[in-house]
């Protein structure tokens, strides 16, 4: 569906929610039944985020971006 742009593997651990934030690395945030954990800063890779694409950590451990319908 995307096109892998990221070229850093990051490993995902149970009971967080990866993003890719407002400053271009890759956060790890705790879902709601991780009670002990913290929002980190996963990834060392800065991604340069163009309007019109939506950003997400595949699968893989890579980061992938899809183009948006109705941007």
């Amino acid at each position: 569906m995307g096109q892998k742009i990221g070229t850093e593997k990051i490993s995902r651990e149970d009971g967080y929610l990866y993003y890719i934030g407002k400053d271009g690395y890759v956060w790890a945030a705790p879902m709601k039944h991780n009670k002990r954990g913290k929002k980190k800063k996963v990834g060392s890779e800065k991604i340069a985020k163009q309007g019109g694409f939506m950003y997400y950590l595949g699968k893989d451990g890579y980061v992938y971006k899809a183009k948006l319908k109705n941007a």
